[in-house]
């Protein structure tokens, strides 16, 4: 394409800038004779019809906008075919016909050509709503000025038959569509448009000033054919083919984005001028409609940016309480209801303020990445959100930590605070969430957000930093060891902690009971350890042997942790009533032989065992049945 460029268009442009130069100083230095008619007709014809080569090398060679460009080729060619028509057909009468053929030719140049800009326009500008209705009040502004002057002028001048005024009156109303619709282009994309349409804005501007002048002039009997009026229109229809390819060029890089400001108001004042006008000049009543037309689209324009300014408040002040990645009330929301509801304090309500921060969130995060741990602040985000449900209000404030307010006094808020716990843990292959919390009843430990805030953070993180201190006990490392040799246990055994952890809620033990029954749970397997792998991997049946063997990996397990003092059980002597196991601490028994401990446990069981089926097996039995 760049060479073909080099070959054809370059040398085109070139010749047709130094002719049109010539010819401008022809109109402007006395000649005739044989250079007289070399200039006005082989070179004006000449440069007219290089505009329509032009347009046709770029519909014929180029794909690319090829349907806009060969009709904009169509309507230059209509307009050098009537020139030049008159030039051969009516120019030499003394009285031509008025409207003629050749008007029928020029007229015929707009038509295809607005067709043409259209596509070129669809193609180019990808704008808003608002944008366009700058447009439109940009084209209308244009038209509304360009009809005051140029229409009143042509009413004033012209005279005849219906057929001569409204071929006159075409003229000019032709051109300001044209220069209507490139204008509107201009205030939508500015010098974004590209170098194509701007050149295309000059022809046309170039054309309706030939145009008006020549009307004018031909009204008052002042035209002179051979001025340098008539430098204008092959001057136009000269940049109509040099936009045709100007738009392979490298694209002129926009400057900073347009005012919003500077098309309605500049489109104001002009309809408000041709208005005001009006009180001293003649002005036609064409230009005064289009102007309250203007006026209008700058009021509509009005009211679509109130409208988005509104929408954009709404939204930024939604985002300025709301967590971006949950979608939860974030902490600025939280100070908000926290202030309302300590306002509410004094009509007899109660509320209570709890903060969670999830335990073991870095771990995770850390091993599966932080879009992972992002998606996984989301699930339980939701989760809590569900949880919580109408009684109250879920946020989030930041990281790993979560809130909840609801007014809820101190004996209804356990329900809810198990919710909440469950909603923001998860377990998985390779990986356990839990929380911790500390919360804050209103007004019966504070009365105002500060302190609560205050208070609810310090029961938090002291929770949290017990639970760290849990999380190094030498248990873990037990179960870690187990899960590392053998990793299909791990999730056996998380479904007898839950299990056991069910069981033990429905009984109603208390929150030190129910980490007890966790501790054991998670320990109950691991005398495997002791039990060789060519036994756990051992592909045929077992021998009667190995299968005791296997057996004793309880005892095996009671052995390893009584050789901890970390591990090793309490005592348990206080006395011991059958109806009460579901109370019973499960850390309570010792092994030691000749321990009078022991002796007391065995004298127990052997109680519990008489006591089989009564009230205390059945609760411990129901239990277990309705946590399944």
């Amino acid at each position: 394409m760049l060479r073909l460029r080099r070959l054809l268009v370059v040398p085109l442009v070139v010749t047709s800038l130094l002719g049109l130069a010539a010819y401008a100083v022809h109109t402007l230095v006395p000649d005739e004779g044989v250079v007289d008619v070399f200039f006005e007709t082989r070179l004006y014809y000449g440069l007219m019809f290089t505009a329509v080569l032009l347009c046709g090398l770029r519909a014929f060679l180029v794909p690319e906008d090829r349907a806009a460009w060969v009709l904009i080729c169509v309507g230059v060619g209509s307009y050098a075919a009537a020139d030049l028509y008159w030039e051969l057909a009516l120019s030499p009468v003394e009285a031509p016909p008025f409207p003629s053929l050749a008007d029928a030719g020029y007229l015929a140049y707009f038509p295809p050509v607005y067709a043409g800009l259209i596509l070129l326009l669809r193609k180019r500008i990808r704008v808003t709503r608002a944008a366009w209705l700058d447009g439109v009040t940009a084209a209308l502004a244009t038209a509304a000025v360009s009809a005051a002057v140029i229409v009143q002028v042509v009413l004033e001048s012209t005279g005849g038959s219906v057929a001569a005024i409204a071929t006159n009156l075409a003229y000019p109303a032709g051109d300001i569509l044209l220069l209507a619709i490139l204008t509107g282009a201009i205030a939508v994309g500015g010098l974004r448009i590209g170098r194509s349409l701007l050149l295309l804005v000059g022809a046309v501007a170039v054309g309706a000033i030939a145009d008006s002048i020549y009307l004018f002039q031909v009204a008052k009997v002042s035209y002179t054919p051979g001025t340098f009026l008539d430098t204008l229109w092959p001057a136009s229809l000269l940049c109509i083919g040099y936009a045709a390819w100007s738009d392979l060029c490298p694209p002129v890089r926009g400057g900073r984005e347009r005012p919003l400001l500077w098309v309605p108001m500049g489109c104001g004042i002009a309809a408000i001028g041709v208005l005001v006008a009006q009180a001293w000049f003649s002005i036609s009543p064409l230009a005064v409609v289009l102007a309250a037309a203007t006026l209008c689209g700058v009021l509509v324009r009005l009211l679509l940016t109130f409208r988005e300014n509104r929408r954009l408040l709404e939204l930024t002040r939604g985002e300025a309480i709301a967590d971006q990645l949950t979608g939860l009330p974030n902490r600025r929301k939280l100070m908000q209801d926290l202030d309302d509801a300590c306002d509410s304090l004094g009509e007899g309500r109660a509320w209570l303020l709890a903060l969670f921060a999830l335990d073991g969130f870095k771990q995770y995060n850390d091993t599966f990445g932080h879009p992972a741990g992002d998606a996984l602040l989301e699930r339980l985000g939701a989760k809590l959100a569900a949880a919580v449900g109408a009684d109250g209000a879920a946020f989030r404030l930041g990281g790993d930590e979560f809130c909840l307010l609801t007014d809820a006094a101190p004996g209804d808020a356990a329900s809810m605070l198990d919710r909440a716990v469950h909603a923001l843990s998860e377990q998985g292959k390779a990986f356990a969430i839990s929380t911790s919390f500390g919360t804050v009843f209103l007004p019966q430990d504070a009365d105002n957000p500060s302190d609560a805030l205050r208070s609810a953070d310090q029961r938090l993180y002291a929770q949290k930093h017990q639970r760290q201190t849990r999380r190094d006990r030498a248990d873990e490392v037990l179960v870690r060891a187990l899960y590392e040799r053998q990793p299909s246990l791990e999730q056996h055994v998380r479904q007898v902690v839950e299990l056991s952890l069910a069981v033990a809620r429905k009984l109603g033990l208390t929150a030190e009971e129910l980490e007890q029954v966790e501790r054991a749970a998670l320990l109950h397997d691991v005398g495997k350890l002791a039990i060789p792998d060519d036994i756990l991997r051992k592909p045929g049946r077992l021998t009667e042997e190995e299968h005791n063997f296997v057996r004793r990996h309880t005892l095996v397990g009671e052995r390893i942790l009584a050789a901890s003092p970390a591990l090793s059980y309490r005592r348990h002597d206080r006395p011991l009533d059958p109806r009460t196991l579901g109370r019973l601490r499960l850390s309570g028994r010792t092994d030691r032989p000749g321990d009078p401990a022991r002796r007391a446990c065995d004298r127990r069981l052997q109680r519990v065992r008489r006591a089989a089926g009564t009230t205390s097996l059945s609760r411990c039995d129901d239990a277990r049945g309705g946590s399944r």
